[in-house]
């Protein structure tokens, strides 16, 4: 198969259906679960992928922030969120609400005095005390505390029933010539995109024990890196996925079917759903500078999930990691029982 141009790579907009629960765009009913959506894609799903291995239906509440919301609000508040939100949050109040990122937090708390458990994904600022749990990653260094749950890495949408549902949907990638490489490229944050010859170089090292090649580029790789890689693709088996052109979206697809995953060292997102597979998983690129990041993908390669690319193709055997539904169990035994 040569290569073909696939869709439009939006990770804002893929929908895997809930994994043992359901979507709920209404209000919801007395009691229930609201999911507070941040419009950062990868942060929503930290809190969204908790919700759908809950098996109970959830409501998410699409966040907007004000002018407000830059500040480090110290008390349980709405202030932070636009005029159309704040008037959209009404009784009834749910049951537990599941957050994620630091402007969500005073929402969170502010739900909390009107009866809510509260669960929130990743260091809230301020008023740590003031969540029922908080889900942060072991690379955060969070002080040990009877409402603190470590994670590795963090937590996301890609569920094994959803791997399961996006293997059959994308059964054609089976068929392409193995070993099947899924090339995930993300960027560099606040700049112009990844370096074409750097975007290069990763390709370049993963060819050759490659038979076929399912790459992605995303918002932050630029066009200029992902010319480069068509160009360079050309004829080699297998697709090709560049932001922002129409299509399906085949992602989950992608991590489904491949038999090695090579996530650039940049994505959080990337790097915590490419552990959801059996493949091993191999880090690309330059370390990132901030000390949070190396500290992930240190305690990554620590825990074996991960291997530096330059140990291509050797990897030893690992297995699936399922974050999320471990923080759903501890959810549902805690708050839903």
């Amino acid at each position: 198969m040569r290569l073909r141009e696939a869709g439009r790579l939006r990770k804002a907009g893929w929908r895997c259906a809930a994994g043992r629960g359901a979507r709920m765009s209404g209000a919801g009913e007395a009691g229930g679960v609201w999911v507070l959506a941040d419009p950062r894609a990868g942060t929503a799903a930290q809190a969204q992928g908790i919700a759908e291995r809950l098996d109970v239906p959830f409501r998410v509440v699409p966040l907007e922030w004000g002018p407000l919301a830059a500040l480090p609000l110290a008390w349980p508040s709405l202030a932070g969120l636009s005029a159309a939100v704040r008037a959209a949050l009404t009784p009834p109040w749910p049951r537990l609400v599941i957050s994620a990122g630091r402007r969500a937090a005073p929402v969170s708390r502010w739900l909390r005095r009107r009866g809510a458990r509260t669960v929130h994904c990743m260091r809230p600022g301020v008023g740590a005390a003031d969540f029922d749990l908080l889900v942060i990653g072991r690379h955060d260094g969070a002080r040990p505390a009877a409402n603190v749950m470590p994670v590795l890495g963090a937590t996301h949408r890609v569920s094994p029933a959803a791997l399961a549902r996006a293997r059959e949907e994308w059964a054609s990638l089976g068929a392409l010539p193995g070993p099947r490489v899924a090339l995930l490229l993300g960027g560099p944050v606040r700049s112009a995109g990844m370096d074409p010859a750097a975007a290069l170089a990763v390709l370049d090292r993963v060819l050759p024990g490659a038979g076929s090649v399912l790459a992605t580029t995303s918002r932050r790789t630029g066009e200029a890196a992902g010319a480069a890689l068509a160009a360079r693709l050309s004829g080699v088996p297998g697709v090709l996925h560049r932001w922002g052109e129409a299509g399906p979206n085949p992602y989950a697809g992608f991590l489904a079917q491949a038999d090695r995953v090579v996530v650039t060292a940049d994505s959080v997102s990337m790097l915590s759903e490419a552990l959801a597979t059996a493949a091993p998983v191999f880090v690309a690129g330059e370390l990132p500078g901030a000390p949070r990041h190396r500290a992930l993908l240190a305690a990554l390669e620590g825990a074996g999930q991960v291997v530096p690319l330059d140990r291509y193709p050797a990897a030893p055997p690992r297995a699936p990691l399922d974050e999320s539904g471990r923080v759903a169990e501890a959810v549902r035994a805690r708050f839903l029982v």
